[in-house]
């Protein structure tokens, strides 16, 4: 399709030729944008160059934006979490400048992993979907996944003949996040496909995991020793370890607020 263009076209021309244009182009942000970004250069006597890069850029963040949203939703996260919406004050177990260092993602760079270890209720989900939501947002492909979900898929696969595909499905993400590792046992064919995944990936893209045991307890989870072992060292090797606390940062929010509602 060509658009007939002449001179001295009326400002209702115009606009009409301009909404064809973006719709041909896919430029939805500049199609919706536009008039508000004509009339501020208008006001602000822009130049037409700098008129035109305000267009491009409006366009260009937009398209950011998107592109943004949609690596958050294939992460597959099961909530919204925010290290600005993380309170450190409640737990001075966490050093908020190593979690803000670890959001510049550099250790994702470098294929590192990262340990959150701690009770129930102390902040290691919150941290792990916060900082994986950092790494979709600086252009990573993450996937979260919990380490149950996880082991079960990889049975499933295992029996379908599908193993080596769903390996390499999660070894090509950037990031993989795997929370409530240690809740539950997992019988040596699970534990050995795990160790499967955290293979396809060591020293090639980063894992972070959540678990509220301590490396020491990882034996009620992975029950033969030297597996257990070549988990930790895979989860461990260069990599950040983020202690806790024992202190449930839920259980003290209840608290306090049935302290309040009795006082009231």
């Amino acid at each position: 399709m060509t658009l007939p263009r002449q001179r001295g076209l009326t400002e209702q021309a115009a606009d009409a030729a301009i909404d064809t244009a973006c719709r041909l182009l896919r430029l939805p942000s500049i199609r919706n944008e536009f008039n508000d970004i004509a009339d501020r250069a208008v006001k602000d006597q822009m130049t037409y160059r700098g008129f035109l890069a305000e267009l491009l850029m409006t366009e260009c963040d937009d398209r950011a934006r998107r592109r943004s949203e949609r690596r958050i939703k294939a992460a597959g996260f099961p909530r919204e979490k925010s290290l600005r919406a993380f309170d450190f004050d409640a737990n001075p177990n966490i050093d908020a400048a190593t979690v803000h260092t670890l959001a510049s993602c550099e250790w994702i760079k470098k294929s590192q992993p990262l340990c959150l270890i701690g009770d129930s209720g102390t902040g290691k989900s919150h941290m792990l979907i916060a900082l994986g939501t950092e790494a979709a947002m600086k252009g990573y492909r993450v996937r979260y996944t919990l380490a149950t979900k996880l082991v079960n898929e990889l049975v499933e696969a295992a029996d379908e003949k599908q193993l080596n595909k769903t390996i390499a499905r999660y070894g090509r993400v950037d990031l993989l996040c795997i929370d409530e590792l240690g809740y539950m046992e997992l019988d040596r064919h699970g534990a050995e496909l795990l160790f499967q995944v955290l293979t396809e990936r060591e020293e090639k893209n980063s894992v972070a995991i959540a678990s509220n045991e301590s490396f020491g307890g990882w034996t009620k989870t992975f029950t033969d020793p030297r597996l257990c072992a070549a988990i930790v060292d895979r989860l461990t090797f260069n990599g950040t370890i983020i202690e806790t606390g024992t202190d449930s940062y839920r259980l003290a929010s209840t608290r306090a607020r049935a302290e309040e509602n009795v006082a009231s």
